[in-house]
C-alpha cells in the first residue's frame, strides 16, 4: 500500500488506542509530588487513556534504579492490581551486556504488571539491521507483550530513527506488539504505516509526533507526552473521531496548538511546559521540573494560559 493510498483512505470512525506519557511532578520544596502524580495517573485512566511511566516525560534518563522502582510502585498502588500500564526500560548509562540489561529492567517492569517499552541505546547505533534485530529478539524472548521505541535525536542522544530494514526486522519479532515512532516526520511515519499494513496489520504504530497529533487519522495510535497535559481532552477527541463527530476538528486543532507551543525548540524543555500547564489548571502543586531538565522562559505561563482557554479549562491562574 502506498503513502498516497493511505492519505486518500483516512481511517474514519476508527477506535484509537491512546497512551499518555506521564509527567513526574514536583512539590515546591523540590521533592516528587507523589500524591499529585498518583491522582493524575488515576484521572488519565478514568478519562480512557493508558498511562506510560518512566518515559522521557517522566525524566527516566535522570532517575536511578531505586527511583524508577519507586515510580513503578506508586503507579501500581494508584491504579490497582488489574489496570495495565506501560513503563520504560532505559539502559543507556548502565554498564554490562545490552541484552542482560534489557531483560533485568523488563523483569522488574513485568513484575509490577506493566508492559515494557525498550528505549534505544547508543551502543547499537551504527550496527547492521540484522545485528540490532538479534539483540531485540534475544531481549524479548519469553515475554508476552513488549513495545519498541524509535526516539528521534532531537529528544535524546540515545535515540535514533531506524532504517526500513531494521524496522521490518523488529516487526518480525512476535513478542513486540507495537512501536512508538517519534521522528516528528509525517512522511517517515506514513511509510511505517504502509509497511505495517502490508507486512503485519496487527502491529501498532504509536505516533510520538506531538507536532502532528492527527496521525491517528491515517492509522496510528499514540503514545504522547502531550497527552499528559490534557488526558481528558485527548480522550474526548478520540471519541469524536471514532463516532465521526465534526467537533473533532476544532478540539484537535486546539490540542495541536498546545503541542506547537510546548514542543518548540529546545524540545526537551516541553517537560517544563507540561509542569507549567498542569500547575496552571490546578493538577499539580508547582511548575518545577527535575533540576537537570531544560527550562522555559518566565513568560511561558502567559502563552500556555491561552492554550488552556482554548481547551476550555476554567482554572488558569487568573484569579
Amino acid at each position: 500500500m502506498t503513502i498516497e493510498t493511505l492519505i486518500a483512505r483516512r481511517r474514519l470512525r476508527r477506535k484509537v488506542q491512546g497512551i499518555a506519557a506521564a509527567l513526574l511532578p514536583f512539590d515546591a520544596d523540590g521533592r516528587v509530588a507523589v500524591k499529585a502524580f498518583q491522582s493524575h495517573l488515576v484521572a488519565t485512566h478514568h478519562a480512557g487513556l493508558m498511562n506510560a511511566v518512566n518515559m522521557d516525560t517522566g525524566y527516566v534518563n535522570y532517575l536511578n534504579e531505586a527511583e524508577k522502582q519507586d515510580v513503578l510502585r506508586w503507579t501500581r498502588d494508584a491504579l490497582g492490581k488489574d489496570v495495565p500500564f506501560v513503563a520504560g526500560a532505559y539502559i543507556e548509562d548502565e554498564p554490562g551486556d545490552v541484552i542482560g540489561l534489557y531483560r533485568k529492567q523488563m523483569d522488574v517492569i513485568v513484575g509490577h504488571g506493566a508492559i515494557p517499552i525498550l528505549f534505544q541505546t547508543s551502543r547499537l547505533h551504527g550496527k547492521p539491521a540484522k545485528e540490532k534485530a538479534a539483540v531485540y529478539q534475544a531481549a524479548c524472548r519469553g515475554y508476552s507483550h513488549v513495545l519498541a521505541f524509535e526516539l528521534g535525536p532531537m529528544f535524546a542522544a540515545n535515540g535514533e530513527i531506524f532504517d526500513e530494514e531494521t524496522f521490518q526486522r523488529l516487526m518480525d519479532i512476535p513478542e513486540i506488539k507495537g512501536m512508538k515512532h517519534s521522528s516528528l516526520d509525517r512522511l517517515i511515519e506514513l511509510e511505517r504505516l504502509a509497511l505495517r499494513d502490508a507486512h503485519r496489520p496487527d502491529f501498532r504504530i504509536y505516533t510520538g509526533n506531538d507536532l502532528g497529533i492527527n496521525m491517528i487519522e491515517y492509522g496510528s495510535d499514540y503514545l504522547l507526552g502531550l497527552a499528559t497535559f490534557a488526558p481528558e481532552k485527548f480522550a474526548e477527541r478520540d471519541r469524536l473521531w471514532e463516532t465521526g463527530d465534526p467537533r473533532y476538528y476544532a478540539l484537535s486543532d486546539a490540542l495541536q496548538y498546545l503541542g506547537n507551543v510546548a514542543f518548540r525548540e529546545p524540545v526537551p524543555a516541553y517537560k517544563h511546559s507540561a509542569a507549567v500547564f498542569l500547575h496552571l489548571v490546578g493538577r499539580i502543586p508547582s511548575d518545577l521540573t527535575h533540576p537537570k531538565n531544560s527550562k522555559r522562559p518566565p513568560w511561558e505561563a502567559e502563552i500556555l494560559r491561552d492554550c488552556a482557554r482554548r481547551l476550555n479549562y476554567s482554572k488558569t491562574g487568573d484569579s
